[in-house]
């Protein structure tokens, strides 16, 4: 009978950019398993019904962002037992996608780095959400004036690291003419007590200026140094040592001939 039927254990919700995914644990033998997604304010949805799986994607039913659901995860067998007998469940913790959905990483578009600007455009990841018109929905669309972004950046081969915020779509700072500077995007959710920070985006660096000092530093410039001194000295010392064996060659010259001439 049902009493007799295991129920769900680790029980987690996986969400990011409001896709979420249930997971549990053990994976069913001789029997499955239903989700029902219980609302505070909204009616009982059921989703992954008599599935064999140990996760279920119940996106589509928490599309009140806002609301705090939870999940019950029911054992059931593959036939009604009884109609009047009510399958073992466990249950989730409570999970609200507005305030617990991760941030996923925003994408940089363009940047550019000219004088002492840098600017940096980026957009939103989307939500699996949609409008009327079949447009899917970006998180910037769902948080509005919740949500806010990070630029992160510092000067190539520095540690130095600063930040600027803003609630557009762009950044313009400014920075050391003719520096590299490296940089990220970052979300942010103020209001909220957990998962504040989303996904860093790509570590992207410019490249104004960058020579071969740059990419190898102060060796090269040492190096450089040291066979500039070396050619120098020879072309000074080359041609003095030339000129004194040429002398020395033609005063032994002259003495032989003054040698033979007094024999």
């Amino acid at each position: 009978g049902y009493e007799e039927l295991p129920t769900a254990v680790n029980i987690t919700w996986s969400s990011i950019n409001f896709k979420t995914i249930l997971q549990w644990q053990p994976k069913p033998s001789g029997y499955f398993y239903t989700v029902e997604i219980h609302g505070r304010t909204s009616d009982i949805k059921r989703k992954c019904i008599l599935t064999s799986e140990t996760e279920c994607d119940v996106t589509d039913v928490l599309r009140n962002v806002k609301e705090t659901y939870t999940a019950h995860i029911l054992s059931v067998m593959p036939m009604e037992m009884d109609n009047f007998e009510e399958p073992p469940f466990a249950v989730s913790e409570k999970f609200t996608p507005y305030s617990q959905t991760l941030i996923g990483k925003p994408e940089i578009k363009a940047y550019s780095q000219k004088g002492s600007k840098l600017n940096v455009m980026f957009k939103d990841p989307l939500t699996p959400y949609v409008f009327p018109n079949g447009s899917f929905q970006s998180i910037q669309d769902i948080f509005q004036h919740d949500l806010e972004y990070k630029l992160y950046y510092w000067k190539d081969q520095s540690s130095g690291k600063k930040d600027v915020t803003t609630k557009s779509h762009k950044f313009e700072v400014s920075v050391d003419s003719g520096k590299n500077y490296c940089f990220y995007v970052q979300g942010i959710v103020p209001s909220r007590r957990e998962n504040r920070h989303g996904q860093e985006s790509t570590v992207l660096c410019t490249s104004v200026g960058r020579n071969i000092f740059d990419e190898y530093g102060t060796e090269v410039f040492i190096i450089i140094a040291v066979i500039a001194v070396a050619v120098i000295t020879l072309a000074i010392v080359l041609p003095v040592v030339l000129c004194k064996r040429k002398k020395a060659k033609k005063a032994r010259a002259v003495r032989q001939k003054e040698l033979l001439n007094g024999v």
